[in-house]
């Protein structure tokens, strides 16, 4: 069996986020969750996921470009975030102390460091912001296990444009500096498209991620129990969280030959990362 990662992201957004990442998790339907810190509801929905605690990954969805952010004072729209990240860069001491915060909010609510790190709109790879991260892990966790990073760059086969642009934000970099340091990654993302499609077309891409992605892989996805009028990717995280409890994702993955792990019973420090 091919095992890969099924991450949920943004848990906290909002409580339909919440509670459907929850059931999605009691139905053994994912292996891993990125929490947003910054939102008011991480430190009560915490306690859906308590019972998980050690049985799938929690993570920290490192955040710089929500509304939770730009209320928190370092945050921006993405559009200018991604301009930032090309034409200079975060300042490190800046960066770092947003990142470390960050850390404390996930750590005083779960009472343990996150399994993983990756970034709402994959902020973690932006100039700055990158080099202040690898920084932090090689002083925070000195001594013991660091966190597993994503790396946002699909496998051979999986890079339409999109993917192409998320890769080259910083994909690469970010890879080179966790090899130096000796963090572990996951070596690869699938489950990037454009929110578009139904629930016809999300089960399409999925039986093509689960077949098509390397042993390893990270997949990431959205679901939701409802759409939150404010969420403009609502609908599509409704048809994910359909597909994701329904039967036909369980034959899916077992045609794919297909096994949900825990990135932490997979990623090891490495001395170069497959480009997959």
């Amino acid at each position: 069996m091919k095992q890969l990662v099924l991450c949920a992201d943004d848990f906290a957004l909002n409580a339909s986020v919440s509670h459907g990442i929850a059931e999605l998790v009691r139905l053994g339907c994912l292996s891993a969750t990125s929490a947003m810190v910054l939102s008011p509801r991480w430190s009560q929905d915490a306690a859906l996921l308590r019972e998980w605690h050690g049985r799938i990954d929690v993570g920290l969805h490192l955040d710089w470009t929500s509304a939770f952010a730009i209320d928190a004072g370092h945050g921006q729209p993405l559009g200018v975030a991604m301009r930032r990240a090309l034409l200079g860069g975060f300042g490190r001491t800046g960066a770092r102390e947003v990142i470390e915060r960050q850390l404390d909010a996930f750590e005083a609510v779960w009472q343990a460091p996150p399994d993983h790190i990756d970034g709402h709109q994959h902020v973690q790879q932006f100039a700055g912001i990158r080099e202040a991260l690898v920084n932090v892990l090689q002083g925070r966790y000195a001594g013991g296990r660091s966190p597993y990073l994503r790396l946002s760059r699909a496998p051979v086969g999986q890079r339409d444009l999109k993917s192409r642009i998320i890769a080259a934000l910083g994909s690469g970099a970010l890879a080179r500096l966790a090899v130096q340091a000796g963090i572990p990654c996951a070596p690869a993302l699938s489950g990037i498209y454009d929110f578009r499609g139904g629930a016809v077309g999300y089960a399409r891409h999925m039986a093509r991620w689960l077949s098509g992605s390397p042993d390893g892989t990270l997949l990431m996805c959205h679901p939701a129990r409802a759409a939150e009028a404010e969420d403009e990717i609502g609908p599509a995280r409704v048809w994910e969280f359909d597909y994701l409890r329904s039967e036909a994702f369980v034959r899916a993955l077992a045609q794919a030959q297909v096994s949900l792990s825990a990135g932490r019973h997979l990623y090891t420090p490495a001395s170069e990362i497959s480009s997959y």
